[in-house]
């Protein structure tokens, strides 16, 4: 359990970082379904999106909730060297979230000039990473990770009021080809100025140029976007500031990751 988790963190930090980097992803086999049935997720980090080229993602703190807001369990779990899969069964209408939420702290100090790191939880922190370590340098991070499946009509979708949020201005199951559409982002509940935003086409394996889209939120933490085609899109977003929990670190890194479908018109 210990290493699953390890690795986990490894995956989602890595989220923080540009979509050339590994970065997660999860990958519905549908986005928007007309009537109940099962959707088939693949998950993994990759140094472009969607493409199995890395790390297969534990999803052992995967979280699948029902419009309702029950949790509904995944079936048919594989994990392999590249990618994990699972299955859903989507039995009501309305929008699911599929998630996974990772926070925790990170350490780097010297021991005799040789350099020691250290990723683990906040309880763990104080009880394996020593208080007088010489050049002690601490932060946390949260990291939220996600996608949407809607079955018949969009339903809402409330944020939780934790880390780095999107909020949908436009519904995430309703994205068009040629239209505009608005997202806002919150931090811990209030709108997130200057949160930068990086957005890419997935099939990036048959074409020469990664074409990202970089934007950044204003002072309502909103961005707009147009989407020039249709596809899969994986958005990604971080944001740093100094609330902190943890009384040794100094900063809190904050990644959101999301998966979008966009439809032809």
């Amino acid at each position: 359990m210990t290493r699953t988790l390890t690795l986990l963190a490894a995956v989602l930090l890595a989220a923080t970082q540009a979509a050339h980097a590994h970065s997660p992803w999860l990958l519905p086999s549908s986005t928007v379904l007309a009537s109940p049935q099962f959707v088939t997720v693949d998950a993994g980090a990759s140094t472009k999106p969607f493409i199995a080229d890395h790390r297969a993602m534990p999803i052992d703190q995967l979280a699948i909730v029902a419009p309702d807001g029950s949790k509904v369990q995944p079936a048919n779990l594989t994990k392999g060297e590249l990618r994990s899969t699972f299955d859903v069964k989507l039995e009501q209408k309305g929008t699911y979230r599929m998630e996974v939420l990772r926070s925790g702290v990170r350490a780097n100090w010297k021991v005799d000039g040789q350099p020691k790191r250290w990723m683990g939880t906040a309880e763990a922190f104080a009880k394996e990473v020593p208080a007088d370590a010489a050049d002690l340098q601490v932060s946390e991070s949260a990291s939220r990770l996600e996608t949407f499946v809607t079955v018949g009509a969009p339903s809402a979708l409330k944020p939780s009021g934790k880390g780095l949020e999107l909020v949908p201005v436009t519904h995430p199951n309703d994205l068009v080809e040629g239209e505009n559409a608005t997202f806002q982002f919150l931090v811990d509940g209030k709108p997130a100025e200057g949160v930068e935003i990086e957005l890419i086409r997935g099939q990036t394996r048959y074409r020469n140029q990664l074409d990202e889209q970089k934007l950044t939120t204003g002072k309502d933490g909103k961005i707009t976007v147009k989407w020039a085609q249709a596809g899969m899109y994986w958005l990604g977003a971080e944001l740093k500031d100094n609330k902190v929990t943890v009384k040794a670190a100094k900063e809190r890194n904050l990644s959101y990751t999301a998966t979008l479908e966009v439809l032809p018109q």
